[in-house]
């Protein structure tokens, strides 16, 4: 099986790699279990409990394939955990950190080259560093995207940004957006997140909306048509709040003109790629409704708390691994 002959093809799974332990400097990242065996997963001052790692689909590559032959996924894209972006530490540390990711996962998909692919970690807090980044991991190590989370110390709609939008378009790869909590080694966000995994359940739908409306807002879609974006869990709450961005295009002075012109709003964002890892087949119609099926892709957090319980796409009107293989040039 490969990426040209797969029927199902996940671009939504997270890996964990040991070689990148203690290459974020004071970050780590590090793991270590406590006294009573559980295992803690640090990141600066940050730490996960609970959640196994090593022995599991996020480290351990023919534990994966194993998984996903069990689940009836053909392929995978490899992506950067979310709670590793490190966009907020020294430029150096990261990009250190996003090196070290990078030559490792390609390791693994050198084990299994039919049935994996990756995603390239950049240090975007440093755009030049990023750029770098990206053309070494696509050109050298073979990696089919580039991945960043939704928040930075810039915008997204930064025109400094738009360097890097231009180099990953001349690279023929699609740039994928997913966020990571709030507060690892950035801005702390709201404390009321930070009860009841809220930052997880609830926050990673907000930065997903907020992205969509940078995005489109910032003209990001409008100056980069050649960019391909994938952005995470259909979007965040773009299907019900399209309404409302819709009626800023008619009321609100700051909008570009170009929004304002008949049919535009829709034809931005249905230029965006949606990852349809969302959990409501209600949702996933609505979404489909407003942006079409021609851009949507099957995604499953792969050996995550929300992964699915049956591995098997979502009735949608369209052929997702056909999507996928459009999206990531295979």
């Amino acid at each position: 099986m490969s990426l040209h002959d797969a029927k199902v093809i996940d671009i939504h799974a997270h890996a964990v790699c040991e070689e990148s332990f203690g290459t974020a400097g004071a970050f780590g990242p590090d793991l270590h279990a406590e006294a009573d065996g559980t295992p803690v997963f640090r990141i600066g001052d940050y730490r996960l409990r609970g959640v196994r790692y090593r022995g599991s689909p996020f480290m351990d590559v023919d534990v994966r394939i194993a998984a996903m032959d069990r689940s009836g996924i053909d392929w995978q894209l490899l992506s950067p955990n979310p709670l590793t972006y490190f966009h907020f530490i020294p430029a150096d540390d990261a990009a250190r950190f996003c090196r070290t990711v990078n030559d490792a996962v390609a390791g693994l998909v050198a084990r299994h080259p039919d049935r994996l692919g990756a995603a390239a970690a950049v240090p975007i807090q440093h755009i030049p560093s990023a750029i770098e980044e990206a053309r070494r991991a696509v050109r050298t190590l073979g990696h089919k995207a580039v991945y960043i989370g939704t928040s930075m110390p810039h915008g997204l709609d930064d025109p400094a940004m738009d360097a890097f939008y231009e180099a990953v378009a001349e690279l023929d790869v699609p740039l994928f957006i997913h966020p990571g909590p709030d507060g690892i080694d950035g801005p702390a966000g709201s404390p009321a997140l930070k009860r009841y995994e809220l930052d997880i359940l609830v926050g990673f739908t907000m930065q997903e909306t907020t992205a969509v409306a940078t995005l489109l807002f910032g003209g990001v879609l409008h100056r980069h048509p050649g960019l391909d974006i994938c952005i995470s869990h259909g979007g965040g709450a773009l299907a019900l709040v399209w309404g409302r961005l819709e009626h800023a295009t008619r009321k609100r002075s700051w909008v570009p003109e170009h929004l304002k012109r008949e049919g535009s709003f829709a034809e931005q964002l249905g230029r965006l790629w949606y990852d349809i890892h969302m959990h409501d087949d209600r949702a996933l119609d609505l979404l489909a409704e407003r942006v079409g099926t021609g851009r949507m892709v099957y995604g499953t957090n792969f050996a995550g708390w929300d992964a699915p319980d049956r591995f098997e796409p979502p009735h949608v009107d369209a052929p997702l691994a056909d999507n996928a293989r459009r999206l990531l040039r295979g």
